[in-house]
């Protein structure tokens, strides 16, 4: 989901908060979100279509592009990756026909989990719309920010990074349909079905590529989820963050979870779609789904306590999340001031491994408000 989170928190800031992240000469210029700005709704019973739906819809206030996924290189263990790309209108400039109106604003996050560093690699970048720089397409998924990007090319993604200390340039097979998730892509977050997203998945992606480490790359192969999202009333009132987990299933199939969570640990709302081995779906509403905490762990640098092992009740199945490794914390108080806890996971059923995935837990040190 949702996921996504430091980018998310940014799209909930004070406009001139965004606008100094992106450029920071922009931070003192009184730009301020027009009210009267009426953003697209997310209402139940629209069909999404294909590839159309696959590329931006700038008419709502937040859409991301979110791909997670497990690689094995030719050198050690395997390894997590994931790339967001995240889209935000600000309601700045709509009338405005300068090309320095920050009406879009295109933002990314991508992150390496490396077992054999202990910690996350990450890196973002943010950039206005309108220049050569950052841009999206409406048609087809193609999304670019300076030199990373995430394109589709018929029956595949195409994703590129090039970070600090890390790059990857990948390519992410098709190896069957869209999930949608909750009502046919309507996905609720609270009872109020005012906040809801539009919402599917692309499970199951065949990859290989290249991943540079240390200066050293490899050849890499393995499995990845892609979410796509967007809404424009996100965030319900009462929730102080989320805990999402995508799984590809050993067995073809595939899994999602999550629950909008209350200040007291409880579910305000809770979901999850279940794609079996052969190609059936199922949607589960609340009362199926429960989120139980088992071990925690703590940040030595934020001091934030996060639950990084669960067990998942998904309607009459139990299942066992563990983590690829403890510290996948993600601190980015130096830029959009969020801290959250994203990583690759493990899951068990009756002791036995059954897949792998990624698991976002936000709203641990400080609430999450997305528009």
């Amino acid at each position: 989901m949702h996921r996504r989170t430091c980018l998310l928190a940014l799209a909930g800031l004070p406009l001139p908060r965004i606008l100094a992240a992106v450029e920071p000469s922009a931070g003192s210029n009184g730009a301020e979100t027009d009210s009267k700005v009426a953003f697209d709704a997310v209402l139940p019973g629209r069909v999404l279509r294909f590839p159309d739906d696959e590329g931006a819809h700038p008419g709502f206030r937040t859409e991301w592009w979110y791909v997670t996924g497990w690689l094995k290189g030719t050198e050690g263990d395997p390894f997590g990756f994931q790339i967001t790309f995240f889209r935000v209108r600000t309601g700045i400039g709509e009338d405005n026909p300068s090309a320095f109106a920050p009406r879009q604003l295109l933002l990314a996050h991508a992150a390496i989990a490396d077992p054999r560093l202990g910690r996350l690699r990450h890196d973002q970048r943010a950039a206005r719309t309108g220049f050569e720089r950052a841009g999206y397409a409406t048609d087809r998924a193609h999304v670019r920010l300076d030199d990373w990007s995430f394109e589709q090319m018929d029956d595949h993604y195409v994703t590129r990074v090039n970070a600090e200390d890390f790059a990857y340039d990948l390519r992410l097979a098709f190896t069957g349909p869209p999930m949608f998730n909750g009502d046919q892509g309507f996905s609720r977050k609270a009872p109020d079905p005012y906040h809801a997203s539009y919402y599917y998945s692309r499970p199951q992606l065949q990859v290989d590529g290249q991943v540079t480490l240390d200066g050293r790359r490899q050849a890499v192969s393995g499995r990845a989820w892609m979410d796509h999202e967007w809404s424009s009333a996100y965030s319900p009132e009462g929730a102080d963050g989320w805990d999402w987990v995508g799984l590809n299933l050993d067995d073809g199939g595939a899994l999602m979870a999550f629950r909008m969570r209350r200040p007291d640990g409880t579910a305000l709302w809770a979901s999850a779609t279940r794609r079996f081995s052969d190609g059936r779906t199922q949607s589960l509403g609340p009362e199926q789904v429960e989120w139980f905490p088992i071990r925690r762990w703590q940040s030595p640098r934020t001091g934030i306590e996060y639950p990084i092992e669960w067990d998942l009740r998904i309607g009459e199945r139990r299942y066992r999340l563990q983590p690829l490794m403890d510290d996948q914390e993600l601190d980015s108080r130096r830029s959009t001031g969020t801290i959250y806890w994203e990583g690759a996971m493990r899951l068990f059923e009756d002791e036995r491994e059954i897949g792998r995935g990624y698991l976002e837990m936000t709203g641990y040190g400080n609430r999450i408000q997305v528009g």
